[in-house]
């Protein structure tokens, strides 16, 4: 007969740690779950709240996956720092997209995806008490990290009348990082070599290291180019630049990245993913070799692809008087809402008599009130059909 432990107590609840009280709340979580639950209840969703690539990964890609996955060389631990294979390809892809000459062995980090890269560079930098700027409205895996870290935040507004650049203004020289990305999200907003050339001189100046967020450098429209930090004079000495496969390439649930920049905070980086990861599996890095190195025009035609669905959402939501400034790059729009409600009433009301869900941008920081963000992520259709609905409401 089995042993039975039988309790004459209740148990005794569990605490979390205290860095897990101050994580901030799950924003994107929530919003696939409201969707998610109304689809389950019947309803015809449009889920416009989160930015999940609907393409299909390439299929050369797919292939290189399938090829290296038959290769026993990767069913074991390979290095801990990812393979050098994949490190020359990202400097190859450097030289090609920014002409940007960088060492693949001490500039290139291999991430398990950016989101995980942005995070870790807090806990490899900050301690309790240090700040970091962070842009606001931001994306908000800057200040998870941030937050595991212990450190402080001190936001840096982005507004219109400064086309959404941070207001430097609100520079603080006594922190210890400085978040930035541009092309923007939730913005949507492209930033000039002369922005980059100016905050690289700040961090300079003051010791602060830059961290460029980069993931949707290759998706820009009407003709735009985005600008690499490490492009710049002296970019690649004041910090290091995020990129990842997941936006160019649809592979958002393939989880690989990477960051390139100044050698010592890549050691760092490396140093610290010893500890926590044991590298991502080697075929899906020989699939970010293919997507990197191997023919690009899928990238062309999805830019085009999410510019076209750009030009439908708004001419539809023009014949109901809503005004969108066109997105200048990411996969993304950034809205004013279109009438006296708070964000998240608009967007709730939405939800809620339309079935469309929008992300309010009071969830990207505080001066991203006022403005709802929705993602080209789903077909022209979708998004002219969800324009409609909205426009109803007008």
């Amino acid at each position: 007969m089995p042993f039975m432990i039988q309790s004459r107590t209740s148990p005794k609840p569990i605490s979390p740690a205290d860095r897990m009280r101050a994580l901030p709340q799950q924003f994107f979580a929530q919003l696939v779950n409201k969707a998610e639950t109304l689809r389950q209840e019947g309803y015809d969703v449009i889920n416009l709240g989160q930015g999940n690539p609907d393409q299909a990964t390439p299929e050369n890609i797919v292939s290189a996956l399938q090829s290296a996955a038959t290769d026993s060389r990767y069913h074991k631990y390979i290095p801990f720092s990812g393979l050098q294979s994949m490190k020359t390809a990202v400097a190859a892809w450097y030289q090609s997209r920014y002409g940007v000459t960088i060492d693949p062995a001490r500039h290139v980090a291999i991430l398990i995806g950016s989101k995980i890269g942005l995070q870790e560079l807090s806990l490899a930098l900050l301690n309790p008490g240090d700040r970091a700027m962070v842009p606001d409205p931001g994306y908000p895996d800057y200040w998870s990290g941030i937050r595991l870290a212990g450190a402080d935040m001190v936001s840096l507004p982005l507004e219109a009348d400064l086309n959404f650049l941070p207001d430097l203004s609100h520079w603080d020289p006594k922190a210890k990082l400085a978040f930035f990305n541009y092309p923007n999200n939730p913005t949507g907003r492209l930033a000039s070599g002369e922005f980059f050339d100016e905050v690289i001189n700040l961090a300079i100046r003051d010791g602060i290291t830059l961290a460029h967020d980069l993931a949707y450098g290759d998706i820009t429209f009407d003709g735009k180019q985005a600008v690499s930090l490490l492009s710049r004079p002296g970019g690649i000495e004041a910090g290091i630049e995020f990129t990842t496969v997941s936006k160019s390439y649809n592979m958002a649930g393939w989880r690989l990245g990477f960051a390139v920049g100044n050698p010592e905070i890549i050691r760092y980086l490396e140093i610290l993913q010893d500890h926590l990861h044991c590298s991502q599996f080697g075929a899906v890095q020989q699939a970010g070799i293919e997507a990197l190195t191997g023919p690009q025009d899928s990238v062309k035609a999805l830019v085009n692809r999410y510019q076209s669905r750009r030009d439908a959402f708004i001419n539809e939501a023009k014949k109901f008087g809503w005004q969108i400034p066109p997105s200048e790059g990411s996969i993304f729009m950034w809205c004013p809402v279109p009438t006296k409600e708070t964000a998240v009433e608009f967007a709730e009301r939405v939800l809620a008599q339309e079935k469309v869900v929008l992300a309010p941008g009071s969830g990207f920081g505080r001066v991203g009130e006022g403005y709802v963000r929705i993602s080209l992520t789903a077909s022209t259709s979708q998004l002219i059909d969800a324009a409609q609905r909205i426009g109803r409401l007008l």
